[in-house]
């Protein structure tokens, strides 16, 4: 982010550093790493990336996490099996790191350099070093930060696994937490926040990709309204705003361009929530009070269907959506009395009817293990619980969390795979996360100040940024560093809207 942000708080909290999910700093000797591109001989594949994400994968790394194993390797040695390196090993000067990732002779004696030069079981001992990815800090390269640069070409290969010198399928794209305030990437990776108040809704955007941010301009539209933010198939992002009158959108004209007016969607309601099919379809569920009604593109980037009864739902609930692995779309809707969950039965298709998934609450988020599995937050007035997938399937009973009473709630993944999770009251914010990938949960932290809302998003280099509001504006703080938080600052030096 851009060293330009300003210095009012959303609370009186310091950049807080954590250790507690680390490997102890006596870890780093077990391995030491090349910081530059070195020689060797091209494996045969479409690009040595691919090479990279099949051997990360067979070795156990999986979604997101994959994704930054290859990121650092190809930031460690080009992805090239035969690369070794001996300059600046000045902790065991003349050692040589050895293959994709890298691995060092002198502090790793019992990896031989046949597996040290063999694709897989470099692999299978990066995994080992690493803890599963991790820990990722003996690294230089992701203490330098050198592997943020690869990753757009890491995702691209774990895209393409299972369809060596083809395209592959495309990534799975997430929904985007829906809130009132609510942020996307643009297609060129420019983070778009918009936060609704009582005149309109605001709008500010990232001038580069994860730096600086413009001014607050008003776009107009519902007033105090409930927002979502989905992706076309073609890289628009659009954006959709309710309130209990009216319901509106507008989308962008051109991928990363200017945007649309407001053109009418609808009536109006308490809450939506926008996701994408996996052919591109954009779908949105509404909540009113006779239950939950849903729209949807008839073709991708194209036109809309009527709104549908979806045959229930929570009467006046707040809705998310999330992805199974498979690509099809889960909806989950909770109000003061119920909480129920609907899925589709086929990738792009119909949807199940809606089954009981827990008593009432105040609000939630949903988000994704790097193994896919979905995860459920829900918070109510003796706080938050927490309900996860145990497999393709089945789930969790509700877990007791801790956390805040009646909060607001708010996750995203760090580029390592984990769901951090973020809570805000009146008077707190909170923050807790995986200590491992697929793994339980910390025990909460300090956060900052209370607020109104909270929404977490990834900077295109994987850097999760939140942003909080509260009567005096909107707010945000972004990681600095993999463990390491900004404080909390307002967008591009200004208050912004109010949202109480």
């Amino acid at each position: 982010m851009s060293s330009t942000q300003g210095s009012s708080h959303l609370g009186t909290t310091s950049p807080r550093r954590r250790t507690g999910h680390r490997l102890a700093a006596s870890a780093l000797a077990s391995l030491l790493v090349a910081a530059g591109l070195v020689a060797g001989a091209s494996p045969a594949y479409a690009a040595p990336s691919d090479l990279c994400a099949q051997v990360g994968y067979s070795a156990g790394w999986r979604g997101e996490a994959l994704e930054f194993a290859v990121a650092i390797a190809l930031a460690e040695s080009s992805c090239n099996p035969g690369a070794s390196n001996r300059q600046g090993n000045v902790d065991a000067e003349g050692s040589t790191d050895r293959g994709l990732w890298q691995i060092n002779d002198f502090y790793h004696p019992d990896v031989s350099n046949a597996c040290a030069y063999d694709a897989q079981c470099n692999a299978n001992e990066a995994f080992r070093i690493s803890s599963g990815g991790t820990n990722w800090q003996p690294w230089s390269t992701y203490n330098r930060g050198h592997h943020w640069r690869h990753m757009d070409e890491a995702r691209a290969a774990v895209a393409r696994l299972g369809h060596p010198g083809g395209p592959g399928p495309a990534p799975l794209v997430h929904p985007v937490e829906s809130g009132r305030v609510v942020s996307a990437r643009s297609a060129d990776g420019r983070l778009e926040v918009f936060a609704a108040g009582a005149d309109g809704v605001h709008h500010a955007w990232q001038t580069d990709a994860n730096r600086g941010w413009s001014a607050w301009e008003n776009l107009g539209g519902p007033g105090g309204a409930e927002l979502a933010i989905a992706a076309n198939a073609d890289g628009r992002l659009e954006m959709f705003a309710i309130n209990g009158s009216t319901f509106q959108h507008r989308y962008q004209t051109a991928p990363s361009g200017g945007w649309s007016g407001w053109e009418s969607f609808g009536g109006g309601g308490r809450d939506i929530a926008a996701g994408a099919n996996a052919d591109g379809r954009i779908e949105v569920f509404a909540s009113g009070p006779a239950g939950i009604f849903h729209r949807y593109q008839m073709a991708s980037n194209g036109g809309w269907s009527e709104w549908e009864p979806t045959g229930g739902g929570p009467a006046l609930g707040r809705i998310e959506m999330e992805k199974a692995p498979d690509g099809r779309l889960e909806v989950f809707a909770v109000n003061g009395d119920i909480f129920q969950h609907q899925y589709q039965t086929a990738v792009n298709g119909g949807w199940s009817s809606w089954e009981d998934f827990g008593g009432g609450g105040h609000d939630l988020t949903v988000d994704h293990n790097a193994d896919g599995r979905i995860e459920v937050f829900a918070s109510g007035p003796v706080g938050v619980f927490h309900k996860y997938q145990t497999g393709p399937a089945g789930w969790s009973q509700w877990e007791p969390a801790g956390g805040p009473a009646d909060s607001q709630l708010t996750s995203d993944r760090t580029p390592d795979g984990r769901v951090e999770v973020f809570a805000i009251n009146g008077t707190t914010a909170v923050q807790a996360w995986q200590t491992g990938v697929n793994a339980p949960y910390s025990p909460w932290t300090e956060f900052g100040g209370g607020g109104t809302e909270i929404t977490a998003t990834t900077n295109a280099d994987g850097r999760i940024e939140v942003f909080g509001t509260s009567g005096a504006g909107v707010f945000h703080k972004w990681q600095t560093g993999f463990a390491t938080w900004s404080e909390w600052a307002w967008v591009s030096n200004t208050a912004g809207p109010a949202v109480n």
